[in-house]
């Protein structure tokens, strides 16, 4: 069917209109952090300083110990308007993006994932999405800036050198198999990233541990969450990731018998994907298996670095069956 040009050229308007939002709720998150670790900062001076006239056992006058700025005070509700105020422009942002999305789809009269623009795209807005519903509590909103910053580099690639004109794709990809496969593979992904993004912090928090931050990388890492909350984020999502990414390979194979008459040729990013999937299963053994928990968040991001190295060299350096993902027709 001919492509609505109309549509095409909202989705693309879409997808870059989402991406300035993200670039603007990155600034304020920005702001939002460094707010916050002046805050936490005075925190953990005041109880420093009530612990220690306690050991003292010093009486003390109402006012001569500086009393945290707590909930309710002006500092903290400056601090939290400004954490509300990420949240909802991340949240605009995710419905311009998945509005472009749809919009691409409906241009070209397909599933909107048949070459790597709409893959990086489909990616990283449920990566998004599956954050904006996990990073609700105040607590866990310095999160942010950590995961907004590879999800807008991505989306920039995506967006400049891998972009393609919306239209029909190769023959190959014309299967009913395609959206099956290609959105488990996604939503696996999703999880995926939020799950490496929360074990690297957790291997910063573990060097600068909560209340003890020291130096200029204490300084940065202050407003972080603690170590125990970001490896149990870290290990919840890759428990999700692992059997959904594993259906999505399994499912991959189903369509190669389908498409090439073989489950499997250990084809690069057949063995890639496998490698991956390998690598995550691999994080939940050792996280549940006390001699290798310290080593866990280190094969986490393994995994990661391997989602990324199968997204980005296999597809457009590498020569296989997978070559034409970043072809539009």
């Amino acid at each position: 069917m001919p492509v609505n040009s109309n549509l095409a050229y909202f989705s693309d308007l879409s997808y870059r209109t989402a991406f300035v939002i993200y670039v603007i709720g990155l600034v304020i998150a920005l702001v939002y952090y460094i707010r916050r670790s002046s805050e936490v900062a005075t925190e953990t001076v005041g109880v420093r300083e009530r612990e220690l006239v306690g050991v003292s056992g010093t009486g003390t006058v109402a006012g001569d110990t500086p009393q945290p700025p707590g909930e309710g005070t002006e500092p903290a509700r400056g601090v939290d308007k400004l954490g509300g105020m990420v949240q909802s422009m991340l949240w605009l942002g995710l419905i311009l993006q998945g509005a472009s999305i749809v919009l691409r789809g409906l241009s070209a009269g397909r599933f909107p994932w048949g070459n790597l623009y709409e893959y990086i795209s489909l990616v990283t807005f449920l990566t998004m999405a599956i954050a904006a519903l996990v990073i609700q509590r105040k607590d866990l909103r310095a999160m942010w800036p950590w995961l907004l910053v590879p999800v807008l580099i991505l989306m920039f690639y995506g967006g400049t050198k891998l972009h393609v004109a919306s239209g029909p794709v190769v023959p190959a990809l014309r299967s009913f198999w395609l959206p099956i496969h290609v959105s488990i593979v996604s939503f696996g992904a999703g999880i995926c990233m939020l799950s490496g993004v929360a074990s690297m912090l957790y291997l910063f928090r573990q060097s600068q541990p909560k209340g003890e931050e020291h130096g200029k990388i204490g300084e940065i890492l202050r407003p972080l969450p603690g170590a125990d909350t970001l490896d149990r984020i870290a290990y919840r999502a890759a428990t999700w990731a692992v059997p959904v990414f594993g259906l999505g390979v399994i499912l991959g194979a189903l369509w190669a018998e389908s498409a090439w008459g073989r489950f499997w040729g250990w084809d690069p990013k057949e063995t890639m994907s496998f490698v991956t999937w390998i690598l995550y299963a691999a994080y939940l053994h050792a996280r549940s298996t006390p001699s290798w928990r310290r080593a866990a968040p280190w094969i986490n991001i393994a995994g990661l670095a391997a989602m990324v190295f199968n997204l980005f060299f296999i597809n457009l350096v590498t020569a296989g069956l997978h070559s034409y993902a970043g072809l539009a027709n």
